[in-house]
């Protein structure tokens, strides 16, 4: 059967892989004093350990498919699909990790900047009372921002069980430094 190449292979690419047509965002300071903002962001790099499962099933159908073209690879069709997924799941937990790590020092920052001018100010009360309403809202924030580490660690921990039960004899290259970097903080458990 023919396949048109307007529609996309497999289901929708939405869910199946990143956009074809990817968009830039640039991660700002305001981007992580909106905790709306920051949320929506992360929830759209989470989706790949959301759908973990159905995406190792496509990769599989997709290795399968290129094998019986004989367009394939080294190693078996298991074997490459896993290793796909792999380098999907290790970009997006380095773009994340570096997202929520930059928004944990820019929310830190803010608080120390106004620990400084609170404790420089002598007189006005007003003054005084905005910084410290600022200042707590900034906590709940630094709160937020800093849960997201926690939220991450989890979310690691549930893609690679997902991984593993699928990818039981997969280990990455050891040629692939950063992979193998991954690789050995989640057999540990933290961050690299």
């Amino acid at each position: 059967m023919p396949s048109q190449s307007s529609s996309p292979p497999l289901g929708s690419l939405a869910i199946q892989a990143p956009s074809l047509t990817p968009q830039l965002v640039h991660v700002s300071p305001a981007t992580c004093h909106n905790l709306s903002i920051f949320k929506d962001l992360l929830k759209e790099y989470r989706r790949l350990d959301d759908t973990i499962t159905m995406r190792l099933n496509r990769s599989n159908a997709q290795f399968r498919d290129r094998d019986r073209a004989g367009t394939t690879g080294k190693g078996s069709i298991q074997d490459q699909a896993c290793a796909y997924i792999w380098k999907d799941l290790v970009e997006n937990w380095k773009r994340r990790t570096e997202i929520v790590g930059y928004c944990v020092n820019v929310v830190d920052q803010s608080m120390t900047e106004k620990h400084k001018l609170l404790d420089g100010l002598d007189g006005d009360v007003r003054v005084k009372r905005r910084t410290q309403a600022e200042l707590f809202a900034d906590e709940v924030k630094r709160n937020q921002v800093h849960n997201e580490l926690s939220v991450e660690k989890i979310i690691r921990n549930r893609s690679l069980d997902a991984f593993k039960s699928r990818c039981q004899y997969f280990t990455p290259p050891m040629t692939d430094i950063e992979a193998r970097k991954w690789w050995d903080a989640a057999q540990s458990q933290e961050a690299p």
